[in-house]
């Protein structure tokens, strides 16, 4: 086969795979997903990871397609089946971590790093502080890797531990032995290792390896060694290179030393495929220009498309009745600052993180007489205020190189707040944030600052606000996705417009995406949510019932979460929403964590979910609010699915999305979905089905789908339209022959008694409606008609280009 060309998708279908879905099962999915109409398959990772992973993304090796999804034979019998029917592949990439699995031999280099300590040719792998910890009895300054895994102090476990020959066993972990230490007795066997074996509770404080956020068992690779790219990604070089793959997703990226260079040389590696990065976008921040990629996976999209379906108003008074009501006036920036104060706070989850800073810079101010005198509880403090405050994920600054001006202006707002919060940042913080941009020269403590500081602060990013704040303020939940901020709900047309047009002008190519394997909410279940804020107070004098009628839960925030998950997803059995309960509870780390569960609060929270399911005069109540919403819903989810399809960029649908889909947060969204079955309906005509949501999703999606295929879209270009209802109408041309009209806050235009006189201007020339094959004459023509059958209307003409 011949190196693929780096054609940009029309559209990509997320596959999630695991052993209950194979490739071997996305093979025999081609047929239909063509026929959908996408034009890639969006594969989650290939390589081997830990047995019986539903994600992959826990890689151990990186030399082979995992066996447990089929192996390489079966990757290439999909690439194959894929190319007969036009379709390519698009594959998951991992560069930040591998997994430290049980046993631990399955990641060799690691199992090789145990053994031979930093004398390994794989030692230049893992981002390892070898100097963090005091090294073997018998060569104390050479450092050795902390192991934070046993279940209780080493002296209570020390019974557990067992030598069976080269090999240090603790129930199911494996260990290697350092040679020649084999035969000697326990207590200076342990001290003769390159690792420490310790109690978990250590890693908080102790731990010298950088990881995936905070989970001990994803060590840090060093990607931007050039010997560790090649060794990572030879394989799936090899597969673009003979034309199995066509491109690539990058996962997080921000944890990498030099996102910028990585993408370099994977472009150098690939000619330029198609590729794509999992950058979270925060606020107005935009993707660095000098990236060479197609753009994001698409959380900036999900957050406008569903921003413009959302009573910014409506959303407001919510706010406000949950701050009188449930969060004692906290706001949501609030909350998210709190929770990433505690994150690196000395008992923090990622105080380890920081005291490695603190390390770092004590050693750098050691070396030069300019910088001396910054005590460790100084740089401590700094670190801790800079890391909070920081307003997006991360700076992107490149040793050497002029820090770039968005960096300079994101510390400078990260001052001002410390200066209206009533401190001074002083001159601590400033060598810190001067480290931190590059400014103070160059040496490998100075670059080694400038990269740690930012992959440290997209993990306080990710791990404060969306991991543990999200999950504790919970006023409408269709807010708290990944890149999204409660604080500032809605988003304007006028807004909503400008955004696509600098997508189309910037990043054309970037996906886009409403739904995917870590939305903790799926598309049709936050349009549900998202009409909520259409009738705020009915809905907070609703959750006032509900809980009158089930008598007060464990605590407040996560009532209001009960109450609208049940909203979201209903019908749902009890294990699905204790399961969602008590992980988002453990997230908020109040009441209890998945670190130090509290498990009398944990059973009152499940007793009360259940208690709830089981109420004979609560259900009924709920699912009449249920069906109260579901024909606004019913246009959210179509006017969604309508705007993701046909504005700018690569719509990206996860899989089981092209019908409606009210999954929660994983694990309850990697589920395997029956593709088989939608292939069925598939067949199905949409006609003579008035009111049948899954078809019309069905029929929409593949319809789009197919014009995007078969006609590329022009020129974005907004639709105004007039009259007292124009602002529930989104509307906007793809060149001269493509109109998307999309139907916002259906419950206000029901109240106000529809369009009425509303119009908007067609083009001229004679257009049909793709959905319901109704023609149209140009020109100024009322949005009731057009809109007479369903929300939403995608009408072309001749002139496609």
């Amino acid at each position: 086969m011949t190196s693929a060309a780096a054609r940009p998708p029309t559209a990509s279908y997320r596959l999630q795979l695991q052993p209950g879905f194979t490739l071997h099962d996305a093979e025999r999915a081609v047929p239909y997903l063509a026929a959908l109409g996408v034009s890639h398959l969006h594969l989650s990772p290939l390589l081997e990871a830990v047995p019986g992973s539903t994600h992959g993304y826990d890689t151990v090796d990186h030399t082979r397609i995992s066996e447990q999804l089929g192996g390489e034979s079966a990757l290439r019998d999909l690439a194959a089946e894929a190319r007969r029917h036009g379709l390519g592949l698009i594959a998951d990439v991992v560069p930040n971590h591998m997994a430290l699995p049980v046993p631990e031999q399955l990641n060799q280099p690691l199992w090789q790093v145990l053994r031979d300590g930093p004398d390994s040719p794989y030692a230049p792998w893992f981002d390892i502080d070898w100097a963090a910890q005091p090294g073997p009895s018998d060569a104390p300054g050479r450092g050795r890797l902390l192991l934070p895994l046993l279940g209780d102090r080493l002296g209570a476990v020390l019974d557990q531990l067992t030598v069976d020959g080269d090999v240090l066993r603790y129930h199911d972990h494996a260990f290697p032995l350092r040679p020649g230490t084999e035969r000697l007795p326990l207590d200076e066997l342990l001290a003769r290792q390159w690792y420490r074996l310790a109690w978990w509770r250590l890693s908080s404080e102790e731990l010298n390896y950088r990881r995936f956020f905070t989970v001990n068992e994803l060590i840090a690779v060093r990607i931007e060694v050039p010997e560790v790219f090649e060794a990572t990604h030879r394989t799936l070089l090899r597969l673009h290179a003979e034309g199995v793959l066509e491109g690539f997703r990058i996962d997080h990226p921000d944890g990498l030393a030099d996102p910028r260079g990585y993408l370099r040389q994977l472009t150098a590696a690939t000619g330029g495929a198609y590729t794509v990065v999992e950058k979270i976008l925060t606020d107005e921040e935009r993707l660095p220009a000098d990236w060479p990629c197609a753009g994001t996976t698409g959380y900036d999209a999900l957050r406008r498309i569903d921003g413009v379906l959302t009573d910014h108003a409506g959303a407001e008074r919510l706010t406000t009745s949950y701050q009188r009501d449930v969060a004692d006036r906290t706001s949501a920036a609030e909350a998210g600052l709190r929770a990433r104060a505690e994150l690196t706070a000395p008992d923090g989850e990622l105080a380890a993180e920081v005291e490695r800073l603190v390390r770092l810079a004590g050693r750098i101010c050691g070396a030069e007489p300019a910088l001396a005198d910054h005590g460790a509880g100084e740089l401590r403090q700094a670190l801790r205020a800079l890391l909070t405050d920081y307003p997006v994920y991360r700076p992107y600054v490149v040793p050497g190189e002029p820090a770039p001006a968005q960096a300079v202006a994101e510390f400078a707002a990260v001052f001002e707040a410390l200066h209206e919060a009533g401190g001074e940042p002083g001159p601590t913080a400033e060598l810190v944030r001067d480290l931190a941009l590059g400014r103070l020269g160059r040496s490998r403590e100075k670059d080694e600052f400038c990269a740690r500081f930012g992959q440290t602060a997209s993990a306080v990013a990710a791990k404060g606000v969306e991991d543990t704040a999200f999950y504790r303020w919970t006023a409408l939940l269709g807010l708290n996705e990944v890149g999204g901020d409660p604080g500032r709900p809605g988003v304007r047309p006028a807004e909503f417009h400008r955004w696509c047009a600098d997508l189309e002008r910037q990043w054309p190519h970037s996906m886009t995406a409403l739904s995917t394997h870590d939305t903790k909410r799926s598309a049709d279940a936050r349009a549900r949510l998202a009409v909520l804020t259409e009738l705020p107070e009915m809905w907070a004098a609703e959750c006032a019932a509900w809980t009158a009628a089930a008598g007060p839960c464990p605590d407040r925030p996560s009532a209001w979460l009960l109450w609208q998950t049940l909203v979201a997803a209903w019908p749902l059995p009890a294990e699905r929403l204790v399961g969602v309960v008590l992980k988002s509870a453990r997230e908020a780390k109040v009441h209890t964590s998945w670190t130090a569960p509290d498990e009398r609060y944990e059973r009152r929270l499940t007793e009360y979910a259940k208690g709830v399911l089981g109420h004979p005069g609560l259900c009924p109540r709920i699912e009449g609010m249920v069906g109260l919403l579901a024909p606004f819903a019913r246009s959210n989810s179509l006017s969604a699915a309508l705007l993701h399809l046909t504005v700018p960029g690569v719509p990206d649908l996860y899989q089981g999305s092209e019908e409606p889909l009210t999954t929660l947060v994983d694990p309850d969204n990697r589920a395997p979905v029956d593709l088989s079955a939608l292939a069925v309906r598939l067949t199905d005509s949409p006609a003579g089905r008035p009111g049948d949501l899954a078809r019309e999703k069905l029929h929409l999606t593949t319809t789009a789908l197919h014009l995007r295929r078969t006609h590329p879209f022009g020129p974005y270009r907004p639709l105004a339209a007039t009259g007292p209802a124009a602002e529930h109408l989104v509307a906007f041309a793809r060149g001269d022959g493509v109109l998307a009209l999309a139907t916002r806050l259906p419950y206000g235009l029901r109240r106000r008694g529809g369009w009425a006189d509303a119009t908007v201007a067609l083009p001229p020339g004679r257009w049909t409606d793709e959905l319901t094959e109704r023609h149209f004459a140009g020109g100024e023509s009322k949005v009731s008609d057009l809109l007479e059958h369903a929300p939403v209307a995608l009408l072309t003409t001749g002139r496609r280009l």
